[in-house]
This record gives C-alpha cells, sequence and structure tokens, in this order.
C-alpha cells in the first residue's frame, strides 16, 4: 500500500518533469547567482540559541495531509510579519501545492516583506528545485532523507552549498541519522512526525537527539504547540525549533511566537 510520502514524490517527480519542459537549469542559475547574498539561516539560528533563548523557525503553511484545511485564505505576508514581530529566527515556506496549498508566489511574497531568512520547504528530488530556490531568493532548503537515497541527499546538499545556501537535513530515526552525518551541513532536523504515517509524537525527539553529535546544530520539527512542549523538549539540548500548524491556527500568532521563544 502506498503512502502519503509515497503519493507526495509521485507528482513530485511530474512536476520536475514539467519544471525542465519549460526552464534550463542554466537559466535559472543564472537567476539565482544574480540575487542578493543569502541572508545567513544557520548563523541566524546560532545566534539566538546562543543567548539561551529558543530559535524558532515559524512556518507558513495553508493545508497539510494529516491535518488538512489549516487555513486555506491565509495572507502569508500578513502571517510572517506577524512571526517577525513575534520574535522568530527564520522562515520555512511550503512551496507544495497539492498537499500544503503552497506556492514560489508565496515565497517571493514573504521575502520582500521580511528580513528574516528564508527555508524553502518542498519534497527535494532533483538539483533543478535546489537552483530554483535560490532564483527565488532562498536562503536554505529541506533535504528531506526519507524522499533521498545517499547520493540524490549528497547532490543536493552540494548543489545547495554551492549556491551559499544552508541546508536542513531532515531524519526521523537513527538510520537516517547516521545517512545526515556524512551529509556537509550543519544543522540536522529530528521531525516528530513520521511523514509516511502522518504520525507526531515529541518523543522522537527524545529518542533520537542523543545520536547528534555536538558538533552539529539539532532542530526539533513538528507537534510543537506550547511553552510546556519547548520546555520537555530544551531537556533534549534543542534550542532549535520548526513551528507550523500549531501557529497557523493561533488568533494571537504574534504574542504566541514570543512566549515560545522565551520559553524555558
Amino acid at each position: 500500500m502506498s503512502t502519503a510520502l509515497d503519493r507526495i514524490i509521485a507528482y513530485k517527480r511530474d512536476e520536475v518533469a514539467s519544471l525542465k519542459q519549460h526552464r534550463s537549469e542554466q537559466n535559472l542559475l543564472a537567476e539565482a547567482k544574480a540575487q542578493s547574498q543569502p541572508r545567513g539561516f544557520a548563523n541566524r539560528l546560532s545566534d539566538i540559541a546562543a543567548t539561551g533563548e529558543n530559535a524558532l523557525i515559524c512556518e507558513m503553511k495553508r493545508k497539510s495531509p494529516s491535518a488538512g484545511e489549516i487555513m486555506p485564505g491565509a495572507d502569508p505576508t500578513a502571517i510572517a510579519a506577524q512571526y517577525e514581530r513575534g520574535g522568530a529566527a527564520c522562515l520555512s515556506v511550503l512551496t507544495d501545492g497539492p498537499s500544503f496549498g503552497g506556492n514560489l508566489a508565496d515565497f517571493s511574497a514573504i521575502r520582500a516583506a521580511v528580513s528574516l531568512p528564508m527555508l524553502r520547504k518542498d519534497f527535494m528530488i532533483d538539483t533543478i528545485q535546489v537552483v530554483e530556490a535560490r532564483a527565488y531568493g532562498a536562503d536554505a532548503v529541506l533535504v528531506i532523507l526519507s524522499c533521498t537515497d545517499d547520493a540524490l541527499a549528497l547532490d543536493l546538499t552540494q548543489a545547495a552549498l554551492d549556491l551559499e545556501m544552508d541546508v536542513l537535513i531532515e531524519t526521523h530515526d537513527a538510520e537516517e541519522i547516521e545517512r545526515a552525518l556524512a551529509l556537509p551541513s550543519q544543522l540536522i532536523g529530528i521531525n516528530n512526525r513520521d511523514l509516511k504515517i502522518m504520525k507526531t509524537d515529541l518523543a522522537t525527539s527524545e529518542k533520537l537527539s542523543g545520536l547528534i553529535p555536538s558538533g552539529r546544530d539539532y532542530v526539533s520539527e513538528s507537534g510543537i504547540s506550547e511553552p510546556d512542549d519547548i520546555i520537555r523538549l530544551r531537556k533534549t539540548g534543542a534550542r532549535r525549533f520548526l513551528i507550523g500548524e500549531s501557529l497557523m491556527k493561533r488568533p494571537d500568532r504574534e504574542q504566541h511566537v514570543t512566549s515560545l521563544r522565551r520559553a524555558r
């Protein structure tokens, strides 16, 4: 039986084929190199984590396979501005359309409206997507090890580093952490959501965080709603957190970001 992730990767292959029909990687590379310098995604996280506060990657997404519709009519720039005022370190913007309701137009609009470093969050299966991300001004990309073999993960990571972007390597089990440690990226995420069954459990970070050595920067992703969740995860050594669905649903978004940043 196919999983939710299998279905996403299947249509992602079609999207990449269509992109290659309409755009050449060389033209996208020229656009990428014409962009202003990346804004230091990993460094921004480290600067805030070094103060003892929580470095939050706050996410813009309208829907998800696990939650369904979250905010279908969301104004991406207004939400991004609330995140910035609340004290977010960085932003994550879903650009997948079918499953998450995102697009690159949202990404461009947010980039023009705020000064925070931005992660293009999508399902990367080809280096042309990495180049496209930089052409739209991304400061970082996500590489999901559940979606890639080792060779592809290295190609995607190196393509991003060559364009001076940061890379968040996403893992969800011990084997994937071992694979992540072989890649030349500072940021390793532990996703508390299993993308194959779309189940979320903060215990995933608690079980796996000890496998990440002190020389790497660990990001706990998904399932974080309240300051108590942050306090729980700080016990695992986490000072960097990616938070999406729960923030999208809150009417007091700006104030809640502030409370999450300060939780300890």
